[in-house]
């Protein structure tokens, strides 16, 4: 894969954060098609990219012939994102608290939490060959 894929409700990027833009453009698209507040959107935005690095950092370890698939959906009130990698997964159990006093100084960490500040809901599952996690956001405010 050398470019972004967009099929519908889903966009599948090539594990480099050359197309963080990409993701985010189908992202903010998709949103605004909703009528999403733009306060809602960044929070979004912001937590899509946030896991979109992580998988490909992380999960697929920037391996160049890895992807990551994101994909929107809308149920009634709530949007709900599931982002997917082909990484070995990992225990979310595991995350080192970024509040800990050991960890305050840490230039790394923070994502999965700021994440789950910003979102609804945060779900972590085993995926077929990856992990995916969905995150759910209510679009009235």
């Amino acid at each position: 894969m050398k470019k972004p894929v967009i099929t519908g409700d889903t966009i599948v990027i090539p594990s480099s954060t050359d197309y963080l833009c990409d993701v985010d453009i189908f992202i903010e698209g998709i949103l605004r098609g909703y009528g999403a507040d733009e306060s809602i959107i960044a929070d979004i935005a912001i937590s899509v990219s946030e896991l979109v690095i992580n998988a490909i950092s992380h999960g697929n370890k920037a391996v160049e012939d890895t992807s990551v698939k994101v994909q929107i959906g809308r149920n009634g009130k709530d949007v709900s994102i599931t982002i997917t990698d082909q990484g070995a997964g990992f225990n979310p159990e595991e995350i080192d608290d970024p509040l800990a006093d050991e960890n305050l100084l840490k230039e790394a960490g923070r994502g999965i939490f700021i994440v789950k500040s910003l979102m609804d809901n945060v779900e972590i599952s085993p995926a077929d060959g990856g992990t995916a996690i969905t995150i759910t956001k209510s679009l009235n405010n």
